[in-house]
């Protein structure tokens, strides 16, 4: 694994959550269609600690909860989220297609970690931040995505929890690190080991990972000391963490 990059500061300790997070990957979604508002109180009360959201922007700057830049694969309808107002989507979609307010609303004793996907423009992402803001939820989101929407995003909000997401084994460099300054590394889960986990908490970093979906590779990551865990499979990940979300209640 490359360390060309590592800095050579003392060992720090992360900033770490009491628990391993059980993050819920856009709800529910093997019993409810992902990005709904049932979806998400289903992850709730299922145990998540955590629902992560996928949001997009309408044309009229609305924050609404879509992975996908169009409507085809959940709502069958060939239309770009961007192209369309909130009024628009509403009908297309009978209303189930929530928009962020709303999100917040249902979610509101609980914490959501917002997906930028795509290539979100600065309009778009102040959106989202005056959203979270005006729905009085800052200190109960964190935002993930990738280096360069990242970096919007701590523009836009100096006090915004980021989860970076990382791609590649090479670690981040400083300066990008100290541009964005995340809270997390996100990692497919495929990409870690203990090794790296181990390497990321040295450097002050806590290790967020997405999405496995079997108990086996979920009991493996909890080994390795990840500290957060994404999945489709929430009520998997709760029975292993138990209800104090520690690893070992089920075998």
């Amino acid at each position: 694994m490359s360390t060309a990059h590592r800095t050579n500061s003392p060992r720090v300790t992360p900033p770490a959550p009491p628990r391993t997070v059980a993050v819920a990957h856009r709800g529910d979604p093997y019993q409810i269609r992902e990005n709904t508002l049932p979806s998400l109180r289903s992850a709730l009360d299922r145990g998540a600690d955590v629902v992560e959201v996928d949001v997009r922007v309408t044309r009229d700057g609305v924050p609404m909860l879509l992975h996908d830049a169009t409507l085809e694969r959940l709502w069958g309808h060939e239309r770009r989220l961007a192209s369309l107002s909130a009024d628009a989507v509403t009908d297309l979609t009978a209303g189930r297609l929530p928009r962020l307010d709303e999100a917040l609303r249902v979610t509101l004793d609980s914490r959501l970690m917002i997906d930028l996907p795509g290539t979100p423009s600065r309009r778009d992402v102040a959106a989202m931040i005056g959203t979270v803001r005006e729905s009085g939820a800052a200190d109960r989101v964190y935002w993930t995505g990738d280096a360069p929407t990242m970096l919007q995003v701590r523009d836009l909000d100096g006090a915004a929890e980021i989860a970076l997401t990382w791609t590649t084994l090479a670690p981040p460099r400083p300066a990008l690190l100290s541009a964005v300054r995340p809270r997390w590394l996100n990692y497919r889960f495929g990409l870690v080991s203990r090794v790296l986990v181990d390497r990321v908490h040295q450097d002050g970093l806590l290790v967020s990972v997405w999405t496995p979906d079997t108990k086996r590779t979920m009991r493996k990551l909890l080994a390795m000391g990840v500290d957060s865990v994404t999945t489709n499979r929430i009520d998997v990940l709760r029975g292993l963490l138990g209800p104090a979300g520690r690893p070992g209640a089920v075998t």
